[in-house]
């Protein structure tokens, strides 16, 4: 059964037409062969036994024309009943251009006005240097992966919400680290402190110094005179001599002391990084997209955490033939359709094109095969509409991309661009 009435009426009619068309030209064809063989009947009959003999023969012989007519007319028509019901695709599709052939109803006009934009869009009926093809919605993602080692204390976000950048998303505890790092401010303390010894020691060693050098000098005038012996003079150089000595040593507990500040700080430093590194921050704004860890859990040194979209840098993913892509060029127009709204027409700019195939992994020679290349383009979503749709972005949505082998082809009416409102 047709679920179209209109077709159901011209089907019922082209078959009571067919029907008796085919039924009229079977009969008079069976007439005409009966009757000749009646005929020829006749004349053997009336050769071979008179016309007496002739006559009486006629009455059987229409009784089985009668029945050879009544089997036949039974198969024409069921015949033309089992074709006409749609046996045949043939008829039926003769059938649907008959009834087509009529003045169409608005519901018809609207339905082929629809078909015939689909087919458009479909690249059925693509204007010439306009080229289609399936394509999926891609955003660039970011993993938050911890550091270091540590025990997931606090995860403050899910799936689905949105994030700044630098905002605080997590925290790893580690009371390891903190214990070290509190050694290393100890160190760092006492390294101040041996600082500050080494400078007064110096104080102390530079006045024994300059004591022993003016004691010196004057055994030396004292000797010239013959005030004091030799053997004095010689015990004040000595005492000059070992002064410096403790003077020079007194410098380098002053530099050994800031040396140790220097490193106690860097150890400082280096445990005060791991802590911060231990506090999860967002490195983009964006959407999460996948939680990958509870809190409670131990998380190993560059164990993903969290999953962050960004939204800024959305893009389709489309592949082409390489005499497409070969026309292509960087920051040429595209446009974007996408399955759930195919009502609007999204602009685009093609940022990336492969120069590798993707779907031959081994080198061809022949044309042929070349021809079979695919190519990956990336159709860059256009930045002020994103952030105007902001909210309303989801990546993997399916969708249709339009690009141009030559950018002075215009668009036409159906690829213009066209934005909610």
């Amino acid at each position: 059964m047709l679920a179209d009435p209109v077709l159901s009426r011209e089907l019922k009619s082209l078959q009571e037409e067919l029907a008796t068309a085919q039924r009229q030209r079977p009969v008079q064809s069976a007439d005409r062969l009966i009757e000749s063989e009646v005929q020829i009947t006749t004349d053997s009959d009336t050769v071979a036994s008179g016309g007496t003999a002739a006559t009486a023969g006629r009455l059987p012989v229409r009784f089985v024309s009668v029945v050879v007519l009544g089997a036949a007319l039974i198969c024409i028509v069921l015949l033309v009943v089992t074709s006409a019901l749609g046996v045949s695709d043939g008829n039926l599709l003769i059938v649907r251009a008959y009834a087509q052939s009529k003045q169409q109803n608005p519901l018809e006009k609207a339905r082929t006005a629809v078909e015939t934009l689909i087919n458009r869009l479909r690249g059925i009926d693509m204007p010439e240097g306009i080229v289609k093809t399936n394509g999926r919605l891609e955003a660039t993602q970011v993993d938050v992966a911890a550091k270091y080692p540590g025990r997931l204390a606090t995860l403050t976000v899910d799936e689905g919400d949105e994030v700044t950048a630098g905002q605080v998303v997590g925290t790893i505890s580690s009371p390891e680290t903190e214990a070290q790092l509190r050694a290393a401010q100890a160190q760092l303390q006492k390294a101040k402190q041996a600082l500050a010894a080494a400078v007064a020691s110096i104080a102390q060693k530079k006045s024994e110094l300059d004591f022993s050098r003016g004691d010196y000098q004057r055994a030396k005038t004292l000797v010239e005179r013959g005030n004091i012996s030799v053997q004095t003079v010689d015990q004040r150089r000595n005492r000059l001599d070992q002064a410096d000595a403790a003077y020079v040593s007194a410098n380098a507990e002053r530099d050994e002391a800031e040396s140790a500040i220097k490193s106690a700080t860097a150890d400082v430093e280096r445990l005060q990084a791991v802590l911060a590194d231990l506090v999860l921050l967002s490195p983009r704004s964006g959407r999460v997209q996948y939680r990958l860890a509870r809190a409670g859990e131990v998380i190993a040194p560059g164990q993903r955490v969290l999953t962050v979209l960004d939204l800024k840098d959305v893009y389709m993913t489309i592949y082409l033939p390489a005499n497409v892509a070969g026309k292509l060029m960087i920051g040429d127009e595209a446009r974007t359709i996408l399955d759930p709204v195919p009502e609007y027409v999204f602009p685009s700019t093609i940022s990336f094109v492969a120069t590798e195939a993707q779907f031959t992994p081994k080198s061809v020679e022949t044309a042929e095969e070349r021809e079979k290349l695919m190519f990956r383009v990336k159709l860059q979503a256009d930045p002020a509409v994103l952030a105007k749709f902001h909210s309303s972005v989801k990546t993997g949505v399916r969708g249709l991309g339009f690009v141009r082998t030559d950018p002075k082809i215009p668009w036409p009416d159906e690829l213009k661009v066209k934005l909610p409102q």
